[in-house]
């Protein structure tokens, strides 16, 4: 009688434990979807740029005097399995001053969920190394992996390191 006794305490107490998991500690801040992810503070361009402008002669276009050159490329999607990921970058005087991801995974809510979280501190650490040797997010290792890929492929572009 005993065992059964301890056998059945055991088991309700797993499974109120199994049932009291929470397994989402960021279920409530989910944004838009629809609009591209980017830096807190953008740099507004004199000019309008072509989000491809990887030429020869965009990406050595540094002027001289008062006027800054301001270029914006574009990185290649990277295949991710839940979804492409590409990332643009805009710098002004061999700086990246902006970084923006205009295509992102956002099929279901916990894509939106994991983006929302993980986007803003890529772009963030991107903005702070101005270069691709930045971590991955934890939780976010496929859409890390994905925006590494196409952030170097937009620094390849723009002749940066």
């Amino acid at each position: 009688m005993r065992r059964i006794t301890l056998w059945l305490f055991s088991t309700v107490a797993a499974l109120v434990l199994l049932f009291s998991y929470r397994t989402s500690t960021n279920s409530g801040q989910v944004s838009a979807a629809t609009t591209p992810m980017t830096s807190p503070a953008t740099t507004p361009t004199t000019s309008p740029t072509s989000p491809a402008s990887t030429s020869p002669s965009a990406s050595a276009s540094s002027s001289s005097g008062g006027s800054s050159g301001t270029k914006t490329y574009t990185g290649s999607a990277a295949s991710t399995r839940w979804g492409d990921v590409q990332v643009s970058i805009t710098v002004t005087d061999g700086k990246i001053t902006d970084v923006q991801v205009p295509v992102y995974p956002s099929e279901n809510g916990r894509d939106q969920e994991i983006n929302a979280y993980a986007l803003p501190m890529l772009v963030q650490e991107t903005l702070d190394a101005q270069s691709a040797k930045i971590d991955t997010v934890s939780g976010a290792t496929v859409t890390s992996d994905g925006y590494l890929q196409s952030l170097q492929s937009a620094l390849d572009a723009a002749h940066l390191s």
